[in-house]
């Protein structure tokens, strides 16, 4: 495997019990005026692009199983109830972004990225809420905090395939 495989896969591995240790140890954060959601919104945003460029640099057999390795990290250092909502909500996410990121993936990264990021990000707040919590009450501050981590991290791949081009031109 090689460097950008790893470091993408240690990073989503790591993304994962990041995020419910931010929710167990912060609650809730602001994500927009108005608006606020666990603190672990950004670490899960975060971890949607990684799942999509690990899958890129790794493939999904391994990213099937940093879900697994996430998950039993999840349990090990967050709170058993945010741990399970966790891992219920990446995997019903994880399972629908394959579905919606490997067709589309023809089409171009930026177009599967976003097009996953968007039903990962709904399926993941949804249950993870609903199970975590009993309420969707933080159901848009869920999906305003994950699109902004979406639209930075396709701002940055963005700027570094064009400089990336320039460089070999």
């Amino acid at each position: 495997m090689d460097l950008r495989a790893t470091a993408t896969l240690t990073g989503y591995i790591a993304t994962i019990p990041a995020a419910n240790l931010l929710v167990t140890h912060y609650g809730a954060v602001p994500v927009a005026p108005g608006l606020v959601a666990p603190a672990g919104v950004y670490m899960v945003g975060l971890a949607l692009v990684l799942r999509d460029l690990a899958r890129e640099t790794a493939g999904r057999a391994a990213v099937i199983a940093a879900i697994g390795a996430g998950a039993v990290l999840s349990w090990l250092l967050a709170d058993p109830a945010l741990a399970v909502a966790s891992a219920a909500a990446f995997a019903v996410a994880e399972t629908l972004d394959f579905a919606v990121y490997e067709p589309l993936r023809k089409r171009g990264l930026v177009v599967a990225m976003v097009a996953s990021n968007v039903v990962g990000l709904i399926a993941d707040s949804l249950i993870f809420l609903w199970l975590a919590f009993g309420s969707l009450a933080y159901l848009p501050g869920q999906a305003v905090g994950k699109a902004w981590m979406t639209v930075a991290a396709i701002v940055v791949i963005t700027v570094m395939r064009r400089n990336r081009r320039a460089v070999t031109a």
